[in-house]
């Protein structure tokens, strides 16, 4: 069974305003991980925007990203495969 599709703030025509202390948090596949959708096309694997948090020590799976992958850490220090990166470090992956 696939998850359905999912659109939030998807028309890009239109101005989006998020405040995040005002939306909802859910959990992420990954246990530790909660996340925030700021915008979404589609279902789990899709197009998406989301602050996210990482529980100290929590890992998340390997996995892909198709269509590439961007991220900012905020706060405290983010680690994968290719290395760590304290807050204030921006990371653009091409897709794959």
């Amino acid at each position: 069974m696939t998850a359905p599709a999912v659109l939030l703030r998807a028309d890009f025509s239109c101005r989006a305003l998020v405040q995040v202390s005002r939306e909802p948090w859910t959990a992420a596949p990954a246990s530790g991980v909660t996340r925030c959708m700021l915008d979404r096309v589609g279902a789990e694997l899709a197009r998406a925007t989301s602050v996210v948090r990482y529980e100290p020590g929590c890992r998340f799976p390997a996995h892909e990203h198709p269509l590439g992958e961007e991220f900012l850490v905020l706060e405290g220090v983010f680690e994968d495969e290719l290395g760590e990166y304290p807050a204030g470090t921006y990371v653009r992956n091409p897709p794959g």
